[in-house]
């Protein structure tokens, strides 16, 4: 069990990741977010599951409603479905847009941003021979279908974020997919100025920069051992 104390961005982060973990969030504080006083900071305990009689014990004591994780405990729920746990943190922290029309545009762009990340988290389990390729079908994506959509919307509003001109769960979740992309291939952005730019000045709020330097609770990119241990617990 770990217990630390990280922003909600990391949250997010480790979601949206989908470790095979069980993030348990117990208690909130406020601090503050790149000047505005209002941001939101979370002490939860971390457990992280590493073998299937774990899952097994998850599965058997009713905590997973579809059988899956990750689950997330908070204010008295047992919160399953990576997407339904992102939208409740980021509503309740105030990364969700301030009506409706905010929220909407904030779930268009984050169900975009992760159908090109999903393809991101999906590399790892690939065979060595089709990760390249995928690399490459990666690539082309991110160039031609998602990125100039976010080029264009920052572009045409000249504001700092993507929505409302406050950081949200949008703004979370396509920094993430930027950056692991630029991994794989450093000059992705290279045709998108405002993307750049962007990228530059949300990595530099003081929280996430804080997560992003060497040293933070921010998780590596998958390795081998972590593709055996995935395969260990939920193949059959």
């Amino acid at each position: 069990m770990l217990n630390i104390a990280v922003s909600i961005g990391e949250i997010f982060w480790s979601l949206a990741h989908r470790r095979p973990r069980v993030p348990r969030l117990q208690t909130a504080r406020w601090a503050p977010l790149c000047g505005s006083g209002h941001s939101e900071w979370s002490q939860f305990d971390e457990e992280f599951l590493e073998t299937k009689e774990q899952l097994q014990k998850l599965q058997d004591g009713n905590h997973l409603l579809f059988q899956q994780v990750p689950m997330v405990e908070i204010d008295g729920m047992k919160l399953v479905q990576t997407r339904s746990i992102l939208h409740y943190i980021a509503d309740k922290h105030h990364l969700f847009g301030k009506d409706l029309k905010e929220r909407t545009l904030i779930d268009m762009y984050v169900e975009g941003t992760l159908d090109l990340l999903e393809l991101l988290i999906m590399h790892p389990f690939l065979k060595p021979d089709d990760q390249q390729k995928e690399v490459a079908n990666m690539a082309q994506k991110a160039i031609i279908r998602y990125f100039p959509v976010f080029e264009k919307v920052l572009r045409g509003h000249g504001q700092r974020f993507l929505v409302g001109n406050q950081l949200s769960l949008a703004d979370i979740i396509l920094l993430q997919t930027i950056l692991a992309l630029e991994e794989k291939i450093p000059n992705i952005l290279s045709a998108f100025p405002h993307l750049q730019e962007y990228t530059v000045k949300i990595s530099n709020i003081p929280t996430i920069k804080k997560f992003l330097e060497p040293g933070s609770k921010k998780k590596p990119p998958p390795d081998d051992i972590y593709v055996r241990t995935v395969y260990n617990i939920f193949m059959p």
